[in-house]
């Protein structure tokens, strides 16, 4: 039994893209409606940018709403107010959360430990500012609406994002590829290199890396993943509230990673089904869901130290 657990674990880590597909691909099945579904999609790739920057490489940052508020705000803005087409507004998006987590990430990486994330909030507090004051660009705190997303047709296949479960997979398509990229960077020698920097910064710098250089990639990529899942969640939501760029958000990222098990491949999609779930479920029962949501927070925190999923890759190695 023990022998047939191990081989599993290991299978699922040597092909953990595509068992993470294979799961999104059916994951609709487990939730009550399409919405909710696609709102963890887009919330576990979010959280999945944050990870790379916190769990990987051990960078705690408060302003990471910011990226996905610029990529919402880009992407709308552009098919608002350019009439552009939804892709090449999406990669405006991306191209602009990336360069926002340049400017913010070269100026917080002069900083360690609390200030480091001192510096994230405050800098993400700016970006909030002048987006609020953009009134006649973002709508100000009515936000930015009219983001339509016409039919179209690619290969025979008619993609009509009014379809619930159309959109689910389209989104999903673009999950699956940022996916495939945090895979491929983590094997990379340059992931060893980041949880170096994690384990122990001085260290990795006496071995002769560059420890400023490696944040500031890590994080313009945390940054980029962040920008593309704010772009889908403009498409999905038709409208762009002001709260996007909310520190609220930069504390859900936070809470997703730490529930799924910050440091693991797949724990920020269990973390932002928990969270999301616990969310949907909470609020038809109460208004006070936050303070549900916190004390199941808490109690993952005592019995769950290396979060959901971590805690559970960990046992069933145990196991083996």
């Amino acid at each position: 039994m023990s022998g047939s657990i191990g081989g599993a674990v290991a299978l699922v880590r040597r092909y953990r893209v595509a068992a993470a597909i294979l799961f999104l691909v059916f994951f609709p099945l487990l939730m009550p409606y399409q919405a909710l579904a696609v709102n963890v999609l887009i919330f576990g790739l979010f959280a999945v940018g944050f990870n790379l920057l916190f769990g990987y490489t051990g960078l705690l940052s408060f302003g990471h709403a910011a990226f996905l508020g610029v990529g919402s705000y880009a992407t709308g803005i552009a098919m608002v107010h350019g009439g552009w087409p939804w892709g090449l507004a999406l990669l405006l998006g991306v191209a602009a959360a990336a360069l926002i987590g340049l400017v913010i990430g070269w100026l917080a990486i002069r900083t360690r430990g609390i200030y480091f994330s001192m510096v994230t909030l405050a800098l993400a507090q700016i970006v909030y500012y002048a987006f609020y004051k953009a009134e006649r660009w973002t709508g100000g705190e009515n936000g930015l609406r009219g983001i339509d997303v016409p039919a179209m047709r690619v290969f025979g296949w008619k993609v009509d994002f009014l379809d619930p479960t159309t959109k689910y997979y389209v989104i999903l398509a673009f999950v699956a590829a940022a996916l495939w990229f945090v895979s491929r960077l983590l094997a990379s020698p340059f992931g060893a290199v980041m949880e170096a920097v994690r384990e122990n910064e001085k260290r990795a710098a006496a071995c002769g890396y560059d420890v400023a250089r490696t944040k500031l990639l890590v994080f313009v990529l945390s940054a980029t993943l962040c920008g593309l899942a704010g772009a889908l969640r403009a498409l999905h939501l038709s409208v762009v509230p002001i709260d996007s760029l909310g520190y609220l958000l930069s504390g859900q990222a936070v809470m997703m990673c730490l529930l799924g098990g910050m440091g693991t491949f797949f724990g920020p999609f269990v973390g932002a089904g928990v969270f999301l779930t616990l969310e949907d479920v909470v609020t038809n029962v109460t208004s006070h869901w936050m303070a549900v949501v916190g004390v199941v927070f808490m109690a993952c925190v005592l019995f769950f130290p290396a979060g959901i999923w971590g805690t559970l890759v960990r046992r069933l190695e145990r196991a083996r």
